[in-house]
Parts: C-alpha cells; sequence; structure tokens
C-alpha cells in the first residue's frame, strides 16, 4: 500500500461499522478523509466502498503514515473501544502531533474518563473532543445526532465537517457544541439512559397486548403503526412496528417469538444511573428499565421461579387506546427525569448545558428522536416552574389527560401479575412530585432516635432532636 501524499481534512482511525459508516460520511459530503485500523487490510475494502463519492478516503498503513496525511492543525477521530483501547491509542500518538491538533474519541466513552484526557491533553498542547454519535450504523452512514464535548478551538476545528455530516431537523444540522470536556459524553449517556427507559416501556407494552389481551405480534405492529403516525411518533415506535411484522424464515411463526427473552447492555444505562445517584438525583425509570435487562439475564432462575412461585396471569381489562395514553404519560416522564439528570450535572461541572438545544439536536438521526422533542425545546426556552420539565404548562395539560390511563394501567398490571418496572416507576416518582408534604418526616425521626443525626423543624430553622432524647 503506497503512502499516503494528499492532505486530508479529517483523519478517522478504526474501520469498524461505525467508524467507516462516518468516514464515507464525510467523503460523501466532500471531504478527504485520512483512513487507518489496526488491522490494514480491511482499509482497501472502505476505499473501494466509497469510489464515486465527492471526497478521497486516503489509506494509510501506519500511524506516522496516518499523522502525515492530515492539514495542520490536524482533527483526529478514534472509532476504537472505550476504555483502556483508547488510553492506549492516545498514548500512541501524542508524539506525533503538535500544538493545536484536536483528538476526537467517538465511542460511548464514560465522560469521566473524557475529562480525565481532556486536562491530560490540555498539558501537552492538545486538545481532545468527546463526541457522542447516536444513529447506529445507519445514521452514522447518512446522517446521525452528534453531541460535542471539548474546547471552543476544538469546535472551530471539527464544526464545519460534523455540520455537513449529522442529520438535519427541517435544514438545522443535529449537531452542536454542549459544553467542555466531558459533556458530549455525558449528554450522550443519559441519551442512551432515556432510550433505555423507552424501550423498556415499549417492552411491557407489547407484552400486554399479546399476554394481556391475547394479541398476535402483527396486530401489535399495527397498533404501534397507528401510533407512530401521532403524539408518539418516533423512532422506537417505528421499528417496533416494523420488527413486530416479521416470520422467522426458519419457522414461519412470528420472528419475535424465535428470539431468547435475555437482553443485553454495554454499560451507559448503568452509568446514567450510577451518576444520578452519585449526584443525589434519582432516575427511576431509567433505573427500573437497567433492572430489567439483568434481571433478563437470569432466565434460568425466573424458569424455577414460574414453577415455584407460578406464573399464571389473568387477562387484562384494557384497550389499546388506554395503553397509548399510558404510554405518552410515561414518555412525558421519561424524558423529564433524563433531563433532571442534565441539568444536576450541568451545575456540578460548570457546563451551562443550554438544553432547549439539546432536545433540538436529538429531533432527528438519534435512537431517542420522537415528536415530543420539540415540545420539550420549547417548554425549555420559556420560564419553567422550579426548572421542571413536568410544570411546563403544555407538560402539565398532557399528564393531566394521560395519566389516569397510566394509573389504570399499572393498577390492572398489578391486581393480575404482570411486570411492568418501568410504567410504574413512572407514576410513583410522578406522584411523588405532586405531594407538597410526603413521608420522608418518619425517616427523619428514626435516624434521629437510632442515630442521634437530627432534623429540620416545620416552624423553625436549625438542627433539632426530638424529646426520645430528652
Amino acid at each position: 500500500m503506497a503512502e499516503a501524499t494528499a492532505k486530508a481534512d479529517i483523519g478517522i482511525y478504526g474501520m469498524g461499522t461505525m467508524g467507516s459508516a462516518l468516514a464515507l460520511n464525510m467523503a460523501d459530503n466532500g471531504f478527504d478523509v485520512a483512513i487507518a485500523n489496526r488491522k490494514p487490510e480491511v482499509l482497501n475494502e472502505v476505499v473501494e466502498e466509497g469510489m464515486g463519492l465527492k471526497g478521497a478516503l486516503i489509506p494509510c498503513p501506519d500511524l506516522p503514515d496516518f499523522v502525515a496525511s492530515l492539514h495542520s492543525p490536524r482533527v483526529i477521530l478514534f472509532m476504537v473501544p472505550s476504555g483502556a483501547p483508547m488510553d492506549q491509542m492516545l498514548g500512541a500518538i501524542a508524539s506525533l502531533l503538535d500544538e493545536g491538533d484536536t483528538v476526537i474519541d467517538g465511542g460511548n466513552a464514560n465522560f469521566n474518563d473524557s475529562r480525565r484526557r481532556s486536562a491530560e491533553m490540555t498539558e501537552q498542547g492538545l486538545h481532545f473532543v468527546g463526541m457522542g454519535v447516536s444513529g447506529g450504523e445507519a445514521g452514522a452512514r447518512h446522517g446521525p445526532s452528534i453531541m460535542v464535548g471539548g474546547t471552543p478551538h476544538s469546535w472551530t476545528q471539527l464544526k464545519p465537517i460534523v455540520q455537513a455530516i449529522a442529520a438535519k431537523f427541517e435544514g438545522d444540522p443535529c449537531v452542536d457544541h454542549l459544553g467542555p470536556d466531558g459533556a458530549g459524553h455525558f449528554v450522550k449517556t443519559v441519551h442512551n439512559g432515556i432510550e433505555y427507559a423507552d424501550m423498556q416501556m415499549i417492552a411491557e407494552i407489547v407484552g400486554l397486548m399479546r399476554d394481556g389481551l391475547g394479541m398476535a405480534p402483527a396486530e401489535v405492529g399495527g397498533v404501534f403503526a397507528d401510533w407512530d403516525t401521532g403524539a408518539l411518533k418516533s423512532y422506537l415506535v417505528e421499528i417496533t412496528a416494523k420488527v413486530l411484522g416479521y416470520d422467522d424464515p426458519k419457522t414461519g411463526a412470528p420472528m419475535v417469538d424465535s428470539i431468547l427473552d435475555r437482553a443485553g447492555q454495554k454499560g451507559t444505562g448503568r452509568w446514567t444511573v450510577i451518576e444520578a445517584i452519585r449526584m443525589g438525583q434519582s432516575a427511576t425509570m431509567i433505573e427500573a428499565a437497567v433492572a430489567g435487562r439483568a434481571w433478563s439475564a437470569e432466565k434460568e432462575t425466573r424458569e424455577v421461579g414460574e414453577d415455584i412461585l407460578g406464573g399464571t396471569r389473568g387477562a387484562l381489562e384494557l384497550d389499546v387506546d388506554t395503553l397509548e395514553q399510558a404510554f405518552l404519560a410515561a414518555r412525558v416522564l421519561d424524558y423529564a427525569q433524563g433531563f433532571r439528570i442534565l441539568q444536576a450535572a450541568s451545575d456540578e461541572f460548570d457546563w451551562s448545558l443550554d438544553m432547549a438545544r439539546i432536545a433540538e439536536i436529538w429531533r432527528a438521526g438519534c435512537i431517542i428522536r420522537s415528536a415530543l422533542l420539540d415540545d420539550i425545546a420549547a417548554a425549555f426556552r420559556s420560564e419553567l416552574p422550579a426548572g421542571q420539565l413536568i410544570f411546563a404548562p403544555q407538560f402539565v395539560t398532557v399528564l393531566q389527560d394521560t395519566v389516569p390511563a397510566l394509573r389504570k394501567v399499572v393498577a390492572a398490571c398489578v391486581q393480575e401479575g404482570y411486570a411492568v418496572p418501568a410504567l410504574a416507576s413512572g407514576l410513583g416518582w410522578y406522584d411523588t412530585m405532586r405531594q407538597g408534604r410526603g413521608t420522608a418526616y418518619v425517616l427523619q425521626a428514626q435516624r434521629d432516635f437510632f442515630g442521634h443525626h437530627g432534623f429540620e423543624r416545620v416552624d423553625e430553622d436549625g438542627a433539632h432532636h426530638g424529646p426520645w432524647w430528652a
């Protein structure tokens, strides 16, 4: 393979599914892209796939050749596994770079690692970007939603490229500079947490239609297709309608019936929950979704439990209209919990995250794109009571109209033994947030009794103790 001599606009290291798709997207938009990979033999395949695009794909057999092929100041995007592999690549390439060059981690990285890497690169006169990319392979190739965290200098370098390749919503690129160091990766993490809860709710509702209402998969898929034309319109509803309509080529039965009910997870959902709890928040719906995946992995245990505890469940006295309204209420609550986490992180790390803009860049290209995001962006651009999305007038109305259906669904499921952890968690949070006086006074009394921790009084400032210490 000949050494690269042309000066590329950007370099991408890592020609896996996402890296190669982004390279082709950039070339399709007229950028010259240097490409490299741990196994250089795959580079020719990517070049061949990109033949005829506006920009050139320039294969580079090693790191020195890769770096030399780039315009200065350089922009280099790594699409490698998060964690140690990313640190190894930064260590290998740093000595080849010059002051002012920008290095980007485009994987699903832990934002704490991104903050550390940003500080380390800054000490070397380099710029580090933690960049969240949502949309899967198709999005990466034809237009993803992109969440950028880094310095203003790095954004100036990167902006023309990512604005060109990003998904567009009514002409607006679904990408922006959200803040420094780990801001981009944190927003992507919470995006994935919201995605976890949305997927879990959909799975719960599909299960209720099938097991509680006796509907066939294709029939359920038809309902989701109808929902995708209204307030629930979204990518996840759209694809759910599609997958439920497929038959298994091997058995001829519905494809979903051939899929083992054991789900995996790569960590972003857990990270969302961990950071939320660490910051004193509680994203109960995301927590329920993470728990749901963990419980799903215990397939053998659940089979034993069905034999011992009994898995019989009764028919549900529900209809699809009620389920539609319940889903809409739960989806609003899911987004609201996610944005609360973003606000808490913005405050803690002084990121000044623009919640309206985040909602806007999620409107196309990403997995959680939905019809609700326009209203969410508008709500954040207005005065929000106590800064809470569920207190926005438009969402107060939606919740007043739809929460009764959510209550009916959760109550029916509790009565008949259907597990709906995400739906039930959303309802529990909603009811908590509408009670000016809750029950934590009991906790405080208990803590003071056994640990002399003290408590606040409703009628007097300062720390106090109960008469049990008299």
